[in-house]
């Protein structure tokens, strides 16, 4: 078993050489599961103003193909404050719009941006049980979070028409 830092250093490499969207999502959404020891990851793409919940590796359905006005969740909170998102017990915290929460396993979560000057989405970690998320644990997320976000942004551009665009995020107010 690889620890956090071959397999990140894994992910960044794969990340640098992809050749699609859906290729790297997985990508993501694997190696933050793995770097986070969770239960549950997601990727999320800013697109028209929403959070699109692109991709996820879960023990049991998030949000997959769902997208949520970006105001309203807590993945826009990270992406709009273009900082991390620590919610050790998400029954304490105003942001997460409970009753998205409610029907899925959830108790706790971090979110980081990526691509934290520009941010085109964010990578969500989700545990079964209150947990407190540890500098050791979010360092490797947010480093993968701007290689992931640097891939994307690669992709992207290169592809010239498609259901996925990156947009500028004006800064919090």
């Amino acid at each position: 078993m690889m620890d956090a830092s071959e397999l990140l250093g894994t992910a960044v490499a794969d990340l640098a050489l992809v050749q699609d969207v859906e290729h790297a999502q997985h990508i993501i959404r694997s190696a933050a599961r793995q770097l986070a020891n969770a239960h549950g990851s997601t990727v999320v793409l800013l697109e028209d103003g929403h959070c699109f919940y692109a991709d996820e590796d879960a023990v049991s359905p998030l949000w997959k193909g769902q997208r949520f006005p970006l105001r309203r969740c807590i993945s826009g909170w990270s992406i709009l404050n273009r900082r991390p998102a620590i919610v050790p017990d998400i029954q304490f915290d105003e942001r997460v719009p409970q009753e998205a929460y409610r029907p899925t396993f959830v108790k706790s979560l971090a979110i980081v941006p990526m691509r934290v000057e520009q941010p085109l989405g964010a990578i969500g970690v989700y545990w079964i049980q209150p947990h407190r998320v540890t500098d050791e644990e979010l360092a490797p997320l947010q480093a993968l979070a701007e290689a992931a976000g640097a891939a994307l942004a690669r992709l992207m551009a290169s592809r010239a028409a498609g259901p996925v665009r990156t947009e500028a995020v004006s800064a919090p107010a």
